[in-house]
C-alpha cells in the first residue's frame, strides 16, 4: 500500500496541487477510485486537461459500476471524452448498461466525435435571442443570460460551454452596444432584493447537512404544501434502482429490474409500513406525508401495509385506528395489506435460505445474542439438513419459545452479527389464528414484502440505515427484485413521549385517560384537542426530507395550527371565568337580539346571534377595584367598552359575598358614541347563557426531554406537570348549543376550542 506522500505525488500526476492532494486524500471512496485510475494509466503522465477529466470521473464514478472504469479510462485518455459533459453522459449511460457496454452505443451517447462549429454557435445564438430582446432592452446589462444559455444548449449538447457563453456576449454588446454610466451603476437595493432567492428557495437547492438540528417556532405563512416538497426530491428513477449509491447489482438485477417495470407499469410505488401496536403520534405523521406524499407528487401509488409479525401486542382498535388516521389527514391507500398475507412465501424463502447455507438453527438464547459483541453462535456451522429439521419443528410447534431462533448469516453495518428472521410464538394471530407458532422478525420481513408489493422506494427514519446492507444482501441472496432503500431524519418533539411502552405506563398509572388524552401528541389526541389535518401536514412540508434529525417545540406546531384555524375557525364569546355585572339603566324593556360576525374581517362569510340583556358576565379578569398601571379594562374609576354591543359601561356599586370577595359589579351604560371618554378597551361579555365544560391543557411535562436521565435523573413519571388539566365551568352565548363533536371555534380574546368526542352537549376542551 502506497504511503500518503506517494499518494499525494500520485495525484499531483493528474494536474493537482499538492493541497488539492492532501484534501482528496481525506475522501477515503474518492481516493480508491483514484488509485485504480492511476492504475489504469500506468507511468503515463496524462497533462491537465485529461488529468482534470480523469479526476472529475473518479469524484463521479458509482460503486456499481466500478468494473467499467478500465474503458472509461481508456475513452478519456484516447480524447474521445474530452469534457466534463461527455465524461457525466458516459457515467450516465454505464449506469443503464451494467453488465455490457456496446462502445457504439457508448459513443453516441456521448456525442464521440461529435464537432460544433463556431458558425453553428452563432446561429443558434442568433436564433434563440430573439425571444428574449425585449428583456434585455428593459434590462440591459442586468439581464440574466442564464435561460438563453440553456436554451443553446438544448439544441447544441456538445457546443464548448466558454465558446457559446462567448457568443452570448458578443451578441449582447452588438445588441446594446458598450455600457453606459447607467449599467455600470451598482443595482439597487430593491433590485437586489428582488433577485435574491427566499431563504426557502435557498434551502430547497442546498443539500442539508447531516447534523442534528433544532427547528424552533417557524411563521406558519412560509409552509410549503407535501407535494411542493416532494417533486423537489431527486431519488431515483423506476427501474434504474442501480444507479442509487451502495446499491448492489448482481447478475440478475438487469433481468429483475425489467419484470419489475413490466408489473408496475413505471409507476412510484412506496409504502407506509406500521406496527399495530399502539396508535401513531406526531412522527408518524412525517412518514405518512412523505411516503402518501411521495407516491402522489410523482403520479404513483402507496400501499398501506400492517407489519403484523407481533401478535402478542397486536389488537384490531390499532389496525382500525391506524387506518382512519391515514385517511383523516388525506390520503386513501392503493391497497392495503399485511405482512401476515405472505407468511406462507416468507417461510418457503426461509427454507431456501438454510438450503443455501445462508441460515441456521441457533439455541443461544436473547440474553446471549445481546449488545454488539457477543459470542459467535456455537451452531453456526451446522449441517444444512439438521437446520432444515429443526426449523420444520420450530413451525409445528416441537420447540418450545426460546429454545430456539432462525438467524441469517450477515453482519449489519452496526456490527451486528446474524440477526434473527424467526422465532417461537405460541400466540394465537390476529389474521391466521393458530396457523403458526413461528413469526418473522422486522429485519427479515421488512425488505421481503417490500420486494413482494414491488415497491420502488423504501422510505424509512435514519436508524434503519443500519440495516441498509441486509435489505439489499436478503433480496439478493434469494434472486429476488429487490428495492431501494431511502432514509430521512425523524422527528421529535420537546415536551412529550411518544413510545408506545411509555404512554401505556401513563395511562395505567392513571396520568392520562387514554391514547387520545389531548395532551399526547398521539395523532389521535390531536385530533381530539382540534388540531387540524391540514395544519398537521403542512407542518410536516415545512420540515421537509432531510437526512438531520429535526427537535422542534410544540410551539412549532401550534404556529401553523392557529395559521389554519384563524381562517376556519368562527369567532364566538365565551367567559371562562365569569364575574356577574348588571347593568342598572339597561336601555331597553327587553332582551335584545344582535348579528355577530364569525369572521370580523370577512363579513361575507356569515354571523350568529348573541343576546343582551340587563344581567351579562363578562371575564373576572376584566375588572379591578383598583387598577394597576397599565391595566386598560374595567375598574371603579376606568370605563370600558363591551364588543359588538355598541355601549360603555362604568361602574356604580359592587357586591360582595360572604367572604368578602365581589360578587357582582353595578354599572351603567352609555352608547358608545356618546360617551364622553372613550374607553381605551372593549371586552367580550355574554347574557341569556350556556354554561359549559371547558378543559385548558398545558405541557404534560416540566422538561424538554423528559427521557434524558440528565434533566430528569428519577424518570419520565417524575416529571409530569401535575397542572396540565385545568377545568373550569363557563359560560357561552346560546349561539353555542348546537355544536358537534370536533366542531372548532375561536373565543374572542381567548383562544381556539374543539368539541370533545365525550361531550355531552357542554364539553369543549381548549386547543391551548
Amino acid at each position: 500500500m502506497a504511503s500518503n506522500d506517494e499518494t499525494i505525488l500520485a495525484f499531483q500526476r493528474l494536474g493537482l496541487s499538492q493541497q488539492k492532494a492532501k484534501e482528496t486524500l481525506k475522501n477515503t471512496t474518492v481516493t480508491k477510485n483514484l488509485l485504480s485510475i492511476l492504475n489504469e494509466i500506468k507511468n503515463e503522465v496524462p497533462g491537465e486537461p485529461i488529468g482534470i477529466l480523469l479526476y472529475h470521473l473518479g469524484t463521479k464514478i458509482k460503486p456499481q459500476i466500478h468494473h467499467q472504469l478500465p474503458i472509461l479510462v481508456k475513452y478519456i485518455m484516447s480524447r474521445k471524452l474530452d469534457n466534463t459533459l461527455r465524461v457525466d453522459k458516459a457515467i450516465e449511460f454505464a449506469l443503464s448498461h451494467i453488465n455490457l457496454i456496446d462502445t457504439n452505443e457508448l459513443e453516441k451517447y456521448c456525442g464521440v466525435g461529435v464537432v460544433v462549429t463556431p458558425e453553428q454557435v452563432e446561429a443558434c445564438v442568433e436564433k434563440h435571442i430573439i425571444p428574449f430582446k425585449g428583456e434585455l432592452m428593459e434590462k440591459r446589462y442586468k439581464f440574466n443570460a442564464g435561460p438563453l444559455m440553456q436554451k443553446v444548449r438544448e439544441e447544441l449538447p456538445w457546443a464548448d460551454g466558454k465558446a457559446v457563453k462567448n457568443e452570448i456576449d458578443v451578441q449582447i454588446l452588438d445588441i446594446l452596444g458598450p455600457k453606459t454610466e447607467a449599467d455600470l451603476a451598482p443595482a439597487s437595493k430593491a433590485d437586489k432584493k428582488a433577485s435574491k432567492p427566499s431563504k426557502t428557495d435557498a434551502k430547497a437547492k442546498c443539500k442539508p447537512k447531516e447534523t442534528k438540528e433544532v427547528v424552533k417556532d417557524v411563521p406558519a405563512a412560509q409552509a410549503l404544501t407535501i407535494l411542493d416538497v416532494m417533486k423537489k426530491i431527486s431519488f431515483h428513477a423506476p427501474g434504474e434502482n442501480f444507479k442509487t449509491d451502495g446499491y448492489v447489482v448482481t447478475n440478475n438485477t438487469e433481468r429483475l429490474l425489467a419484470e419489475h417495470l413490466k408489473i408496475t407499469g413505471g409507476k412510484v410505488r412506496t409504502r407506509f409500513p406500521p406496527e399495530p401496536n399502539g396508535i401513531l403520534h406526531i412522527g408518524h405523521a412525517k412518514a405518512i406525508n412523505i411516503n402518501f406524499g411521495y407516491a402522489a407528487a410523482n403520479n404513483g401509488v402507496c400501499f398501506l401495509r400492517y407489519d403484523d409479525t407481533n401478535p402478542e401486542k397486536e389488537e384490531e382498535k390499532f389496525f382500525t385506528g391506524i387506518h382512519d388516521i391515514v385517511t383523516w389527514l388525506g390520503y386513501k391507500p392503493y391497497k392495503v395489506t399485511h405482512s401476515s398475507d405472505y407468511f406462507d412465501q416468507l417461510y418457503e424463502w426461509a427454507v431456501k435460505l438454510i438450503g443455501k447455507g445462508l441460515a441456521y438453527v441457533c439455541h443461544q438464547t436473547a440474553d446471549e445474542m445481546k449488545g454488539f459483541n457477543p459470542e459467535p453462535s456455537p451452531w453456526r456451522d451446522r449441517p444444512i439438513a439438521e437446520s432444515l429439521q429443526l426449523f420444520e419443528d420450530m413451525k409445528n410447534g416441537k420447540i418450545d419459545e426460546g429454545e430456539a431462533t432462525l438467524r441469517m448469516k450477515i453482519t449489519l453495518e452496526e456490527g451486528k452479527l446474524d440477526p434473527v428472521a424467526y422465532r417461537v410464538r405460541f400466540t394465537p394471530h390476529h389474521r391466521t389464528g393458530d396457523k403458526w407458532c413461528i413469526y418473522p422478525t422486522y429485519d427479515y420481513t421488512h425488505c421481503l414484502c417490500d420486494s413482494i408489493e414491488h415497491i420502488t422506494h423504501s422510505l424509512c427514519t435514519k436508524e434503519f440505515q443500519s440495516r441498509r446492507s441486509s435489505y439489499y444482501w436478503l433480496c439478493n441472496a434469494l434472486g429476488i427484485y429487490c428495492p431501494v432503500q431511502w432514509e430521512y431524519g425523524r422527528l421529535n418533539v420537546n415536551y412529550t413521549v411518544v413510545s408506545k411502552r411509555k404512554i401505556a405506563k401513563l395511562i395505567s398509572e392513571g396520568i392520562v385517560k387514554d391514547w387520545d388524552d389531548p395532551r399526547l401528541f398521539t395523532l389521535t389526541a390531536l385530533r381530539r384537542r382540534g388540531y387540524p389535518s391540514e395544519a398537521i401536514n403542512n407542518f410536516c412540508a415545512q420540515l421537509g426530507v432531510t437526512g438531520a434529525q429535526s427537535t422542534v417545540d410544540p410551539s412549532m406546531l401550534e404556529a401553523f395550527v392557529r395559521d389554519y384555524l384563524n381562517n376556519e375557525a368562527p369567532r364566538h364569546m365565551v367567559v371562562l371565568h365569569p364575574l356577574k355585572v348588571t347593568i342598572k339603566n339597561y336601555p331597553n324593556s327587553a332582551p335584545v337580539i344582535l348579528s355577530v360576525p364569525d369572521f370580523p374581517n370577512k363579513l361575507e362569510l356569515g354571523s350568529h346571534n348573541v343576546t343582551f340583556d340587563r344581567v351579562i358576565y363578562i371575564e373576572r379578569s376584566d375588572f379591578m377595584e383598583e387598577g394597576e398601571k397599565g391595566y386598560r379594562r374595567l375598574t371603579k374609576a376606568q370605563s370600558v367598552g363591551l364588543r359588538h354591543a355598541g355601549y360603555v359601561l362604568e361602574v356604580t356599586d359592587l357586591k360582595r359575598n360572604s367572604s368578602g370577595d365581589i360578587s357582582e359589579v353595578i354599572c351603567q351604560c352609555t352608547a358608545a358614541e356618546k360617551a364622553v371618554v372613550k374607553p381605551k378597551a372593549f371586552i367580550h361579555w355574554v347574557a341569556n347563557h350556556i354554561e359549559i365544560e371547558v378543559r385548558l391543557y398545558s405541557s404534560l411535562f416540566k422538561h424538554k426531554n423528559p427521557e434524558d436521565p440528565n434533566e430528569v435523573p428519577n424518570g419520565f413519571l417524575s416529571d409530569c406537570n401535575p397542572d396540565s388539566l385545568t377545568i373550569l365551568q363557563s359560560y357561552a352565548d346560546k349561539s353555542l348549543s348546537n355544536v358537534k363533536a370536533l366542531d372548532r371555534f375561536q373565543f374572542e380574546r381567548t383562544g381556539f376550542f374543539a368539541v370533545d368526542p365525550d361531550t355531552n352537549g357542554n364539553k369543549v376542551p381548549s386547543l391551548d
